[in-house]
């Protein structure tokens, strides 16, 4: 696998990459496949391989809005895999039958306590994936915030 195309690992180095796929377990999925659910308990990463995922947040009762779709290998979720109190904030669902790679969160916690500077790089590419989704949100919120302006004083 080729772990480069995964944001979290660039910037590894071979031995590091090696020790990351040696964890890797390949699973497929079906179209209509709940992969987890919001709420559930985060114990893998997943980094898409092949097909389609669609990620989704319950707005209200039984209403899941969009938030994103997953289409280019190497898209990766199931983030709060690495982050306590790991528990998933979003619903991810197979929309075209695929591929997965999963790597266990035990697997990804012994990773990084063998190898502190691979855990460092790992969470620094998670930062800056984070912030930049901060931005992009930020952004979004003002354009909704303008219209709203906008049609509260028309």
């Amino acid at each position: 696998m080729e772990l480069c195309s995964c944001y979290l690992f660039q910037g590894l180095t071979e031995d590091q990459k090696n020790q990351v796929t040696s964890v890797i377990k390949e699973t497929s999925m079906d179209s209509g496949q709940r992969i987890f659910t919001e709420g559930d308990e985060a114990i893998a990463l997943h980094i898409l391989k092949e097909g389609t995922v669609e990620l989704m947040t319950v707005v209200e009762n039984d209403f899941e809005m969009p938030v994103a779709i997953l289409r280019n290998p190497g898209d990766c979720f199931g983030t709060p895999a690495l982050l306590k109190p790991h528990v998933h904030s979003l619903t991810a669902s197979c929309v075209e039958k695929g591929c997965l790679f999963a790597i266990k969160q035990s697997d990804l916690q012994e990773l990084i306590t063998n190898d502190p500077a691979l855990g460092c790089i790992i969470m620094a590419n998670l930062a800056e994936y984070f912030l930049e989704r901060l931005k992009e949100s930020r952004q979004e919120l003002k354009v909704l915030f303008k219209t709203l302006l906008r049609f509260t004083r028309s």
